[in-house]
């Protein structure tokens, strides 16, 4: 018993006894059963973290601040993958639920449904759970850590603007995704004020990848527009229009400009650096492991929404004269 107490930091054992059980406990190898632990408390120390692909660069990111201030308030993460497909989504939460974690960061695999049943079963569970990304109607009831993302669209409608253009192709993001939405109504806004109509042959269905990207500058090439610059929902978007363009024998910004989303690494390492959006990416992740301690102390969350900032880089120029 006075080993037991002593390894778990009771007051009822002195600070020297503790240091001599802890020296030998050390010496000896001793590794604490947590499972049995968590019996006891009712706390495993295990936090959930379902995410679409760790490959995907924005999500590298959160994922390494989630760990590490997992780390600094003494609890282990458990890493899930959707790959953006629901059935699997409700696989990996009942799985971390199984586990008993202490709670459950999301990243929601969109659809267009208004409820979803796995979302129905984390609020019966009473598990606390932080999103990562803004919400949909099935997951309303959840807070979260997401990005201004209509503001930071705006900023980069506005830059083009401000640079002369006055055709701005958009190669918009999924449907399903709020995101995706928020972004656009930042293009549409900007351009409304500054009187110009969203010209619906200037905007092209892209998705949220490299291959989405090259497909739709392919069109946009194909439609002939007459876009003086483009406008992309992400970067890796952006980087698949612009390898597409550069192969056409564009150049970028001479004959067309280009701004994405995200500032990934190689939006800042690509043949033309490109304009972006910084992502606060480190930010969201301590920003909603700060919210997950909210929630374990039984605090009432507000989502947290946090700015993007304009990163002018030299894929974005004045329009060629004439």
């Amino acid at each position: 018993m006075t080993v037991s107490k002593a390894l778990r930091d009771e007051p009822d054992v002195s600070v020297v006894t503790k240091a001599r059980l802890k020296a030998l406990a050390h010496q000896m190898g001793y590794v604490p059963d947590t499972s049995a632990q968590g019996l006891r408390s009712k706390m495993t120390k295990l936090f959930g973290l379902v995410i679409p692909s760790i490959t995907d660069p924005i999500f590298a990111r959160i994922t390494f601040a989630v760990e590490e201030r997992a780390h600094e308030m003494g609890y282990e993460l458990m890493l899930a993958h959707t790959l953006n497909q629901s059935e699997r989504e409700e696989q990996c939460i009942r799985r971390l639920l199984s586990r008993r974690v202490d709670g459950l960061l999301i990243a929601p695999v969109y659809r267009f449904a208004a409820e979803a049943r796995i979302y129905q079963e984390i609020m019966a569970s009473q598990t606390p759970v932080i999103l990562l990304g803004p919400p949909a109607p099935f997951c309303k009831m959840f807070p979260g850590a997401e990005v201004d993302e209509l503001v930071a669209s705006y900023n980069v409608t506005r830059h083009l603007l401000q640079l002369g253009h006055k055709r701005i192709a958009y190669l918009a993001g999924p449907q399903v995704a709020p995101w995706a939405h928020d972004r656009f109504e930042g293009y549409r806004r900007a351009l409304r004020e500054s009187n110009l109509e969203v010209a619906d042959e200037l905007v092209f269905q892209a998705g949220g990848t490299i291959e989405d990207g090259t497909k739709a500058a392919l069109q946009m090439l194909n439609e002939n527009c007459h876009a003086t610059a483009v406008q992309a929902v992400n970067d890796l978007v952006a980087i698949g229009c612009a390898a597409t363009l550069l192969k056409q024998g564009l150049k970028i910004p001479g004959d067309i400009s280009l701004a994405g989303f995200g500032n990934i690494l190689l939006a800042d390492h690509f043949r033309v650096p490109l304009t972006t959006v910084r992502q606060p990416k480190y930010r969201l992740g301590i920003a909603a492991l700060e919210m997950m301690g909210q929630l374990l102390k039984g605090e009432r969350v507000q989502t947290r929404r946090l700015p993007g900032e304009l990163l002018a880089r030299e894929s974005t120029a004045a329009p060629k004269a004439g």
